[in-house]
């Protein structure tokens, strides 16, 4: 049995996934690590206590789980990475996925010093001192590094039974990252390099398809929909829809290629910026009425809220 749960971590994503044979174990994956606080700062204050948000390392303490197969980050803005550090704290990992790993030994990127940067470069620096952070100061928690190089769809074998590929964005963009990323370790704060790079962040997401007994679980990470339009796309049963639901989630030719019976969209209730967007759940009603949200979301004459520490799916 395949067991998907959709983690509310609030902002951000987080997908533990689990085949299980007669109760036990056989393999788990996390994708994505959710936000290093349950409550952006930018956000209104969490006032109903019958919020269930979890971190994404405390979910797996409570679903016992000590070691995961293989964690697999789709890219690095603080709302996929920044729970890292718990996880690296409830959990071994044999096999951690990216497309950057940072140098080892590396220093504190110091994003809020006084560094004439703006806003938007500050912020990338805190996203990568976060992740390098928690790989520092959690030495001999992963057994494996593997950077996706981004040049082709990658096939995994996960078990007998269930198959991954992974498709990452433009080949062109994961050199230029790392050129970004490495500069900044060795202290360089190239003001225009950085701000280049934010604007590519999402697009450099790693999308995910997981096959198990003819079904098919596309997860979307943060892809702009218009990214993937011209990809060879075919219906899957369950789609995690990228960027939370935003305007520029997701086109009509995109969900009505993917034609998925069941929607996904990890979200944080409450977000003031329309995520997700009430166009968005409108065109998805369109093709299922099957639209699960991890967070407590309420779109009044479009969606109820529904209060749960996950989206939780089992596959037979």
């Amino acid at each position: 049995m395949l067991v998907l749960d959709f983690i509310n971590v609030g902002n951000g994503d987080s997908i533990l996934i689990q085949e299980l044979e007669g109760g036990a174990r056989r393999f788990a994956m996390l994708v994505d690590c959710g936000h290093d606080n349950l409550i952006r700062d930018d956000h209104p204050v969490l006032q109903d206590p019958r919020s269930r948000r979890i971190y994404a390392g405390d979910f797996l303490k409570k679903q016992g789980i000590g070691r995961l197969d293989i964690l697999l980050a789709t890219h690095f803005h603080r709302d996929h990475i920044g729970g890292l550090g718990r996880i690296l704290e409830a959990a071994e990992v044999d096999r951690f996925l990216a497309t950057y790993v940072p140098p080892e030994k590396t220093p504190p990127l110091d994003p809020d010093g006084d560094n004439g940067l703006p806003g938007a470069a500050q912020n990338l620096l805190r996203c990568l001192d976060i992740y390098a952070t928690a790989l520092r100061e959690h030495p001999g928690r992963v057994g494996e590094f593997v950077e996706i190089p981004g040049d082709k769809v990658e096939t995994l074998r996960l078990t007998e039974e269930l198959t991954m590929d992974i498709y990452a964005g433009e080949p062109a963009l994961y050199p230029r990252q790392k050129a970004v990323y490495d500069a900044a370790f060795r202290g360089e704060r190239n003001r225009h390099d950085l701000m280049r790079w934010t604007k590519s962040m999402n697009i450099s997401s790693l999308r995910q398809r997981l096959y198990y007994h003819g079904k098919e679980i596309v997860l979307g990470g943060d892809m702009y929909g218009a990214a993937w339009d011209n990809d060879t796309l075919t219906p899957c049963d369950i789609l995690k829809l990228p960027h939370h639901a935003s305007l520029t989630s997701s086109t009509r030719k995109t969900v009505s290629r993917l034609a998925p019976k069941t929607i996904v969209v990890c979200v944080a209730a409450g977000r003031p910026d329309e995520r997700p967007h009430p166009f968005i759940i409108s065109l998805l009603k369109e093709y299922t009425e099957d639209i699960r949200f991890t967070d407590a979301v309420e779109i009044p004459g479009l969606v109820e809220p529904q209060f749960h520490e996950s989206v939780h799916m089992e596959i037979e």
